[in-house]
């Protein structure tokens, strides 16, 4: 747990350092100042949701515990939501709205990604996940 909580404040450091460098002398518009709070609720978002995961995380399926508490007892995929979140919030801050087609390649990607994961997972879990499944939203 000790390297997941470092691996989150490295990036936030960094995430910190380039609001601070980008936004000297910046005159804000209301795009920019949305995208930035959509950008920093949902990162903080984020973070909780990867430490309520805590060692059910792994890059690859896999089916070692099944959580269903905190934000997980609403979405299945908080860090998944969240992260695409972050990824738009950031993307209007620094006012390159074109710049969100990357969606077009990354929402399919992370489609196929939690199919996987929900084979894992209903194989492991049978009907507990299937009951999950109806109780959450994506």
């Amino acid at each position: 747990m000790k390297l997941n909580l470092a691996t989150l404040l490295l990036a936030f450091a960094a995430i910190l350092v380039v609001v601070v460098t980008q936004t000297r002398g910046m005159a804000w518009t209301p795009w920019q100042v949305a995208g930035f709070a959509l950008a920093a609720g949902s990162f903080l978002m984020l973070v909780v949701a990867r430490i309520q995961l805590g060692s059910a995380f792994s890059v690859q399926a896999k089916a070692s515990t099944l959580v269903t508490t905190g934000l997980y007892a609403r979405i299945r995929n908080p860090i998944y939501v969240f992260g695409g979140l972050v990824i738009a919030g950031g993307i209007l801050w620094l006012d390159r709205p074109w710049w969100l087609l990357i969606f077009v390649v990354l929402v399919p990607l992370q489609w196929f990604r939690i199919r996987k994961e929900e084979q894992v997972l209903e194989a492991r879990f049978g009907e507990a996940y299937r009951e999950y499944k109806l109780r959450t939203w994506f």
